[in-house]
Protein backbone atom coordinates (compact mmCIF):
# COMPACT_ATOMS: atom_id res chain seq x y z
CA UNK A 1 0.00 0.00 0.00
CA UNK A 2 2.88 2.80 0.91
CA UNK A 3 3.70 2.94 -3.21
CA UNK A 4 0.05 3.07 -4.26
CA UNK A 5 -0.45 6.54 -2.51
CA UNK A 6 2.60 7.78 -4.56
CA UNK A 7 0.90 6.51 -7.72
CA UNK A 8 -2.13 8.26 -6.84
CA UNK A 9 -0.84 11.23 -5.58
CA UNK A 10 1.22 11.17 -9.32
CA UNK A 11 -1.98 10.90 -10.96
CA UNK A 12 -3.86 13.80 -8.99
CA UNK A 13 -0.05 15.93 -9.71
CA UNK A 14 -0.44 15.18 -13.60
CA UNK A 15 -4.51 15.81 -13.72
CA UNK A 16 -4.00 19.49 -12.26
CA UNK A 17 -1.19 20.16 -13.80
CA UNK A 18 -3.19 19.42 -17.31
CA UNK A 19 -6.39 20.88 -16.64
CA UNK A 20 -4.06 23.76 -15.53
CA UNK A 21 -2.68 23.55 -19.28
CA UNK A 22 -5.81 23.13 -21.03
CA UNK A 23 -7.75 25.88 -19.34
CA UNK A 24 -4.98 28.03 -20.44
CA UNK A 25 -5.10 26.38 -23.94
CA UNK A 26 -8.39 27.13 -24.31
CA UNK A 27 -8.81 30.48 -23.48
CA UNK A 28 -5.84 31.38 -26.05
CA UNK A 29 -7.53 29.77 -28.64
CA UNK A 30 -10.83 30.76 -28.20
CA UNK A 31 -9.33 34.48 -27.26
CA UNK A 32 -8.97 35.14 -31.05
CA UNK A 33 -12.19 34.60 -31.80
CA UNK A 34 -14.13 36.49 -29.10
CA UNK A 35 -14.04 36.55 -25.31
CA UNK A 36 -14.69 33.39 -24.02
CA UNK A 37 -17.11 32.69 -21.21
CA UNK A 38 -14.98 31.60 -18.22
CA UNK A 39 -17.32 28.85 -17.26
CA UNK A 40 -17.11 27.31 -19.82
CA UNK A 41 -13.55 27.61 -20.66
CA UNK A 42 -12.77 26.15 -17.14
CA UNK A 43 -15.43 23.12 -17.78
CA UNK A 44 -13.96 22.56 -20.97
CA UNK A 45 -10.30 22.27 -19.80
CA UNK A 46 -11.31 20.60 -16.29
CA UNK A 47 -14.01 18.09 -17.94
CA UNK A 48 -10.99 17.32 -20.62
CA UNK A 49 -8.38 16.77 -18.13
CA UNK A 50 -10.09 14.50 -15.68
CA UNK A 51 -11.50 12.05 -18.57
CA UNK A 52 -8.20 12.42 -19.81
CA UNK A 53 -6.66 11.32 -16.08
CA UNK A 54 -9.32 9.26 -15.34
CA UNK A 55 -8.60 6.99 -18.74
CA UNK A 56 -4.90 7.07 -17.45
CA UNK A 57 -5.66 5.88 -14.48
CA UNK A 58 -7.50 3.14 -15.41
CA UNK A 59 -4.95 1.90 -18.13
CA UNK A 60 -3.26 -1.45 -16.47
CA UNK A 61 0.53 -1.10 -18.02
CA UNK A 62 0.56 2.57 -16.93
CA UNK A 63 -0.16 1.61 -13.27
CA UNK A 64 2.00 -0.87 -13.96
CA UNK A 65 4.85 1.24 -15.20
CA UNK A 66 3.93 4.10 -12.54
CA UNK A 67 4.09 1.38 -9.29
CA UNK A 68 7.26 -0.12 -10.46
CA UNK A 69 8.82 3.41 -11.37
CA UNK A 70 8.48 4.09 -7.73
CA UNK A 71 9.35 1.10 -6.47
CA UNK A 72 12.99 1.25 -8.09
CA UNK A 73 13.19 5.24 -6.97
CA UNK A 74 12.82 3.32 -3.19
CA UNK A 75 15.83 1.04 -4.21
CA UNK A 76 18.03 4.31 -4.96
CA UNK A 77 20.48 5.96 -2.34
CA UNK A 78 20.62 9.76 -2.56
CA UNK A 79 24.10 11.06 -1.93
CA UNK A 80 24.97 12.61 0.85
CA UNK A 81 24.93 16.26 1.87
CA UNK A 82 28.72 16.14 2.19
CA UNK A 83 28.76 14.16 -1.55
CA UNK A 84 26.53 17.12 -2.92
CA UNK A 85 28.55 20.07 -2.17
CA UNK A 86 31.73 18.09 -3.05
CA UNK A 87 30.15 17.43 -6.56
CA UNK A 88 29.18 21.09 -6.55
CA UNK A 89 32.52 22.56 -6.15
CA UNK A 90 33.15 20.11 -8.66
CA UNK A 91 31.47 21.41 -11.51
CA UNK A 92 31.62 25.06 -10.45
CA UNK A 93 35.27 24.78 -10.96
CA UNK A 94 34.63 22.76 -14.23
CA UNK A 95 32.34 25.46 -14.94
CA UNK A 96 35.06 28.29 -14.51
CA UNK A 97 37.82 26.46 -16.47
CA UNK A 98 35.75 26.07 -19.15
CA UNK A 99 34.87 29.86 -19.32
CA UNK A 100 38.85 30.33 -19.34
CA UNK A 101 39.69 28.34 -21.76
CA UNK A 102 36.52 29.75 -24.12
CA UNK A 103 37.42 33.13 -23.40
CA UNK A 104 41.11 32.63 -24.41
CA UNK A 105 39.83 30.77 -27.30
CA UNK A 106 37.22 33.59 -28.11
CA UNK A 107 39.94 36.23 -28.13
CA UNK A 108 42.36 34.09 -30.04
CA UNK A 109 39.52 33.75 -33.08
CA UNK A 110 38.92 37.50 -32.30
CA UNK A 111 42.36 38.52 -33.26
CA UNK A 112 43.04 36.07 -36.76
CA UNK A 113 39.72 37.34 -38.12
CA UNK A 114 40.30 40.99 -37.33
CA UNK A 115 43.91 40.12 -39.31
CA UNK A 116 41.99 38.35 -41.98
CA UNK A 117 39.11 40.62 -42.51
CA UNK A 118 40.70 44.24 -41.32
Amino acid sequence: MGERKYVQLMYIVGGMILAYVLVMSTDWVWGYFQKPPELYVNGIGIGVAAIATYLVWRHRPTQQSASETVAELRKVTWPTRKETSQATVVVIITVIIAAIFLQIFDAIWSRVTGYILG
